[in-house]
C-alpha cells in the first residue's frame, strides 16, 4: 500500500508555468508506472503524462511539448514541469501509481489558469 500526496498548484496565468510534485508514502522504486491525469468540471479524467520504471515517458496530445513528467527515486518523488499553460489546462490534477497490478491515487491539486 502507498499514500500519493500532490502539491504545486495553485492560480497561474496564461502562458505561466507550475511544477506538481506527488510525494509517495514509500520507496517507488518498484513501481511498474506513475501518471498524471486531470479532470476539468463537467469532463471526464484524462490521462496526462505516464512513466514507467525505466523512465520511459508518454503524454496526451494536448500536453505535448509543454508538460514534462520525471520521477526522483531517492526523493519518492514523481514531478509534473507544466510550461506555457493554457486557460483549458484548468483542471484537479491526480497522481497515480501502478504496484503490482493495483493503482493508488493522490487526493489532487488544483490548478487554475487565467486569460
Amino acid at each position: 500500500q502507498v499514500q500519493l500526496v500532490e502539491s504545486g498548484g495553485g492560480l497561474v496565468q496564461a502562458g505561466g508555468s507550475l511544477r506538481l510534485s506527488c510525494a509517495a508514502s514509500r520507496s517507488i522504486d518498484s513501481f511498474n508506472t506513475m501518471t498524471w491525469s486531470r479532470q476539468a468540471p463537467g469532463k471526464q479524467r484524462e490521462l496526462v503524462a505516464i512513466i514507467t520504471s525505466d523512465g520511459t515517458t508518454n503524454y496526451g496530445d494536448s500536453v505535448k511539448g509543454r508538460f514534462t513528467i520525471s520521477r526522483d527515486n531517492a526523493k519518492n518523488t514523481l514531478y509534473l514541469e507544466m510550461d506555457n499553460l493554457k486557460p483549458e489546462d484548468t483542471a484537479a490534477y491526480y497522481c497515480a501509481a501502478t504496484i503490482s497490478g493495483r493503482r493508488y491515487w493522490g487526493q489532487g491539486t488544483q490548478v487554475t489558469v487565467s486569460s
